[in-house]
C-alpha cells in the first residue's frame, strides 16, 4: 500500500513539473512573446538568434532570472523533501503544534530554521531581480511591438509567475513569522465551519459564545425541553377538545331542556 510520504512526494512532483512551465513561459519573454520582424511575427528560432545588442542584453537577463528560479526551485525542492522525510501532518494537531514540540529536538528545529531563513532571503534576491528583468523585457517589447498579442502573452505569462511569487511570499513570510513549516507545493481545500462574525453581530448574537462547541448535556437538555414542550403542547390540544366536547354536551342539554318546556300540554 502507498504511504502518505509517496503521496506527498508525487504530488510535489506533479505540481513542479507545472510551475516549471510557467517559469519558463514567464521568464524567458524575448523568446515567447510576439514580436514584430519585419512584416511577419518573430518565431522563437529568430528570437534565439538575434543577434542585435538590445536583444542580446535582454535575453541574457531572462536567462539568468529563469536559473535562479529554477535555484530557487531547487532549494523548494530540497525543502519539501525533508519536510516529507522528518515531518507529518496530522489533522488532530493545530497547525502551531510543530513549534511546540519541535524545541525538544533542538538539531530538528535549528535546521528548520536555517531552511526557512535560506528560503525566505533566496525569495528576495528572486523577486529583486525579476523585477530587473521585467524592465528590460518592456524596453524591448516596446520598440519591436507587433499587435495586441503582443501586450496578452506578456500579461498572461507575467501573471503565471507573479501568481507563483505570491504563493511563495505568503509560504515564506508565514514560516519565519510563526516559526513553522508550511508547504510551497502541497495546498489544502478549506472547509468552513463557524458562522461569520459580521452575519452574527447583525443579529446580534455573541460570536465567541454563539460558535462554541455544544457539550453533550446541553443537547440532552434540549431534547428534554423540547420534549417537555411537545408534551405540554399536547396536553394543552387534549384539554382544547375536550373543553370543546363538554361544551357541545353543555349546549345539546339546555337545548332539549328548552325543547321540552316548549312543547305544549
Amino acid at each position: 500500500m502507498v504511504n502518505q510520504d509517496t503521496i506527498q512526494r508525487i504530488k510535489v512532483c506533479g505540481f513542479f513539473v507545472l510551475e516549471l512551465y510557467k517559469i519558463t513561459t514567464g521568464t524567458l519573454l524575448s523568446l515567447f512573446v510576439p514580436q514584430k520582424c519585419n512584416e511577419h511575427v518573430c518565431t522563437i528560432t529568430e528570437n534565439l538568434n538575434n543577434k542585435e545588442s538590445m536583444h542580446s542584453i535582454v535575453m541574457y537577463t531572462n536567462f539568468a532570472s529563469m536559473f535562479l528560479f529554477l535555484s530557487y526551485y531547487m532549494v523548494e525542492l530540497y525543502r519539501e523533501e525533508w519536510c516529507v522525510k522528518n515531518l507529518d501532518v496530522d489533522h488532530n494537531y493545530s497547525d502551531n503544534h510543530l513549534k511546540k514540540i519541535i524545541v525538544k529536538l533542538p538539531n530538528l528545529n535549528k535546521r528548520m530554521d536555517t531552511l526557512n531563513k535560506c528560503y525566505y532571503h533566496l525569495f528576495n534576491l528572486n523577486c529583486f531581480f525579476y523585477i530587473i528583468n521585467l524592465g528590460v523585457s518592456i524596453k524591448l517589447l516596446n520598440d519591436n511591438y507587433h499587435s495586441s498579442a503582443t501586450i496578452s502573452s506578456f500579461c498572461s505569462f507575467v501573471l503565471l509567475v507573479m501568481m507563483k511569487l505570491y504563493g511563495s511570499y505568503e509560504v515564506s513570510r508565514i514560516s519565519i513569522k510563526d516559526d513553522k513549516m508550511t508547504s510551497a507545493f502541497i495546498k489544502e481545500f478549506i472547509s468552513f465551519n463557524v458562522i461569520d462574525k459580521d452575519f452574527l453581530e447583525k443579529k446580534n448574537l455573541d460570536p465567541i459564545e454563539f460558535n462554541k462547541p455544544q457539550s453533550l448535556n446541553d443537547d440532552d437538555e434540549k431534547i428534554d425541553i423540547a420534549e417537555i414542550d411537545i408534551a405540554e403542547i399536547n396536553k394543552d390540544v387534549m384539554n382544547d377538545i375536550l373543553d370543546s366536547k363538554n361544551y357541545d354536551n353543555n349546549n345539546d342539554n339546555d337545548n332539549s331542556e328548552k325543547d321540552i318546556i316548549l312543547v305544549p300540554k
